[in-house]
């Protein structure tokens, strides 16, 4: 029995992506995983998926996808997209709700449109992936060639092996709409190399604004704006790279580091995004603006464990949707949807059906 979904057109970026896989950055393997977690966790609850099933990560631009199975449960979360569900023969569209599960039977397809209020969204699938593992993930790392399918992002002509053929005629799940406004400033701890810029360099970096640049990627952010003057330098021994790590090279222009960022770096790190705001620096579209403030590492930790409870509460926000049919063109049109007219002139016609 088949159990796949094809892949018609793979969009601008589509990869397969989960939480990532930590421990393994002693060997120089970066930790990869989803740009924004609050958009990628909602997307599996909605289908019923443990928290961190691997899912699709689609940048700017999403995919059409063909079922290859008898049925499958899929659910969008992220960016503002229209959703649609294409009938296998006539290809009429039906519109599908962000953030609400829908059941697509084998032979439609799926089309999701451009993104907008964020660069990423996540496409769920009831089950998941059945996908070979890379030292314990199914994140993709494009730039080693591993994880996911294949090391690489989606291409027209892909078939997606999933771990079931169907799934279950039952009611469909909603939630809310996500909060995913972005932070004033974001927040950041300073160091732990801050001691390698001028007391101006520090301070102009927390009075200025910055605008992401087109030569941002998964592996990091660069920014424009006023350059941060060096102390003695730009080159450090390497030491570690922890996610959201500010690291400022010779030109004096800030890199933010992201998902797939390097596992070591020779640049001095003026500052550290906290944890809290990663994800919302991941919807971050090039030509966005933003600033920073610094933080102590206690608020930093206290923030931290509210987003951890934020994140946690999405499950009990999960309202029933209703149970929604498989849309069936040839079953519409075969029906009966006019059961008599009326005379539109004569009065004494008008309530009798010709």
């Amino acid at each position: 029995m088949s159990r796949a979904l094809q892949i018609l057109s793979p969009g601008l970026l589509t990869t397969i992506q989960d939480m990532g896989r930590p421990g393994y950055q002693r060997l120089g393997i970066p930790v990869s995983g989803a740009l924004d977690p609050v958009s990628f966790t909602a997307a599996n609850l909605l289908v019923g998926n443990p928290p961190g099933t691997a899912a699709l990560e689609i940048a700017y631009q999403g995919p059409t996808i063909r079922i290859a199975a008898e049925s499958v449960r899929m659910a969008y979360a992220g960016g503002g997209a229209t959703i649609e569900a294409l009938h296998a023969e006539s290809g009429a569209a039906e519109r599908i709700p962000v953030l609400q599960s829908r059941r697509l039977v084998k032979g439609q397809s799926l089309r999701i449109g451009a993104l907008s209020g964020s660069t990423v969204g996540y496409l769920a699938i009831e089950g998941g992936f059945d996908v070979p593992p890379f030292l314990s993930s199914l994140s993709t790392y494009t730039r080693g060639g591993f994880g996911g399918w294949r090391g690489r992002a989606l291409a027209a002509g892909d078939a997606l092996l999933l771990q079931r053929s169907s799934v279950d005629e039952h009611d469909e799940s909603m939630l809310p709409p996500l909060d995913l406004k972005l932070p004033r400033r974001f927040r950041v701890v300073l160091g732990p190399q801050d001691d390698h810029f001028t007391e101006r360099g520090v301070r102009t970096f927390l009075e200025s604004e910055y605008t992401v640049t087109p030569a941002s990627d998964r592996m990091g952010m660069r920014l424009e704006g006023p350059q941060l003057e060096h102390a003695d330098g730009y080159n450090i021994v390497s030491d570690g790279i922890a996610p959201g790590s500010i690291q400022v090279p010779g030109n004096g222009l800030p890199i933010i580091l992201l998902a797939d960022r390097q596992t070591t770096g020779g640049y001095p790190k003026l500052a550290t995004v906290i944890s809290t705001d990663l994800a919302a620096l991941g919807r971050l579209a090039p030509g966005a603006r933003l600033a920073f403030e610094a933080v102590g590492i206690e608020q930093a930790e206290d923030l931290r464990i509210a987003f951890a409870a934020e994140l946690a509460s999405l499950a009990d926000k999960i309202r029933p949707a209703g149970r929604v049919a498989a849309f069936d063109e040839t079953k519409l049109m075969s029906a009966n949807l006019v059961s008599g007219v009326v005379h539109a002139c004569e009065p004494e016609q008008r309530s009798q059906a010709i």
